[in-house]
């Protein structure tokens, strides 16, 4: 690994992950009071310092955004699109982006805790230093995804279609992922005692020694000093 760059850098370069495209100057933009419609779409700006509230809509478009600092409640979005946008220090908990679409898309020190991602669709994106325990991400698809110092306890991945996806320094206690495929995914520098697992989807997958004991247990080996 290059000592000039940082662990997250050295993922990114590995996976290909292609970061949000938004230009220099981007104008603040003040989403309207008023009840967003399906179809609605909202391009090139920074939503800042806001509540978004109460909110039930299909097919919501945001393109080049910057969410910071926003907090959402009480929000059903399915089948949002998502196009380079960035959510930072947001509050996304318990939002429903079900069948999402997500492409360079970056959540940075965000709160994502019961979000819904079921069956979304999601490249290139970026999972920072985010509270994410309960996240739900049931039979999504996901292709060119780090998951980088984030806390997803209990996060639920069941039968997700994962490629070219990371997870490092993340804490993944009684995470579900039966159905998943693991190899070649890398655990070593994730933090679990439990796992929700099939025992058929681990072949290929990276583990640390220390990690060995919880994976033996899985399958009934007893490990003797």
């Amino acid at each position: 690994m290059n000592t000039f760059m940082t662990a997250k850098e050295y993922l990114m370069s590995i996976l290909k992950i292609e970061q949000p495209k938004l230009p220099a100057d981007m104008p603040p933009l003040v989403l309207k009071e008023e009840r967003m419609e399906p179809e609605d779409s909202f391009h090139t700006g920074i939503i800042s310092q806001c509540d978004i509230d109460n909110q039930r809509a299909y097919k919501v478009a945001f393109d080049k955004i910057i969410f910071r600092n926003v907090t959402f409640s009480r929000i059903s979005m399915k089948e949002i699109e998502l196009t380079d946008v960035i959510f930072e220090k947001c509050d996304l908990s318990n939002v429903d982006f079900g069948t999402a679409t997500i492409h360079r898309t970056e959540f940075r020190d965000c709160k994502i805790m019961g979000m819904n991602l079921s069956d979304a669709t999601i490249r290139n994106t970026g999972f920072y230093n985010c509270l994410g325990d309960y996240l739900t991400l049931r039979m999504a698809n996901l292709k060119q995804v780090l998951f980088h110092q984030c806390s997803l306890i209990g996060a639920d991945f069941y039968e997700a279609t994962v490629q070219k996806i990371a997870l490092e320094d993340c804490k993944l206690d009684q995470a579900q992922l039966s159905g998943v495929k693991l190899e070649g995914i890398d655990l070593s520098t994730n933090s679990f005692a439990r796992l929700g697992v099939n025992v058929e989807n681990l072949r290929g997958c990276i583990i640390s020694r220390e990690q060995a004991a919880v994976f033996a247990n899985l399958i009934g080996l007893q490990l003797k000093d």
